[in-house]
């Protein structure tokens, strides 16, 4: 990652929480990355999606929701109301930097990661301004998917046929603006060649044309 144009090691919160904050020349937007159960900041798929929005002019934040000693209890792994504060955190942190304070957020789940976005987005909608969820499980969000108030794209495989009627149901509970986007072959890790790649375009695109500051028209390029 050391080659990569604007990138700084973070630490912030009480917690002392660990990233990669990438903020290319002139971004139009910030994306904050909410991983899975048993992944980290180090996430090579949240990585090479990262990678695309970055092309796309957007700024991002991988960071650990966990410490390591709480990321050895399992159930910190599986709360979602602690992981929905980290990412809390996280918003409260951004808006204590004058380099990102002006940038629109948007939020980026995966698997249990996409329920801690939505209930963050639920939770803080005057700092979020877009979700995207890759292969997630955002019927855990529970009752804060009908508080969720900005944009929400759902990407699922279409082989993950489990998470796909989950998905589905949790499109029923939004009330926002929202999308279900189905990738053909693709199982729950995206791992079939093109598939990743299909999520980083259809990441890129919902961002770029949904991130906005409050009271801001929305700028839309998809």
């Amino acid at each position: 990652m050391s080659g990569r144009t604007g990138l700084t090691t973070v630490t912030f919160g009480a917690s002392r929480l660990e990233g990669f904050l990438c903020r290319p020349e002139r971004a139009q937007g910030l994306v904050v990355f909410a991983h899975g159960a048993g992944s980290s900041r180090f996430s090579s798929r949240n990585r090479f999606v990262a990678d695309r929005l970055e092309a796309a002019g957007l700024a991002t934040l991988l960071f650990d929701l966990l410490s390591e000693p709480e990321a050895a209890d399992r159930a910190n792994v599986f709360d979602i109301g602690l992981l929905a504060e980290r990412m809390v955190e996280a918003l409260d942190w951004i808006g204590t930097r004058d380099d990102l304070e002006d940038l629109p957020v948007g939020l980026f789940g995966a698997s249990t990661g996409a329920a801690a976005a939505l209930v963050a987005a639920a939770l803080a909608p005057e700092k979020v301004s877009a979700v995207v969820s890759r292969g997630g499980r955002p019927d855990l969000a529970g009752p804060a998917l009908s508080k969720v108030l900005c944009p929400t794209l759902l990407i699922v495989g279409g082989a993950d046929y489990q998470v796909i009627e989950l998905n589905l149901s949790a499109l029923e509970m939004l009330a926002c603006e929202k999308r279900i986007e189905i990738v053909p072959g693709a199982t729950h890790l995206f791992e079939e060649p093109g598939t990743l790649e299909q999520v980083a375009g259809l990441a890129a695109d919902w961002f770029t044309g949904h991130l906005k500051m409050p009271g801001q028209a929305v700028n839309r390029f998809s």
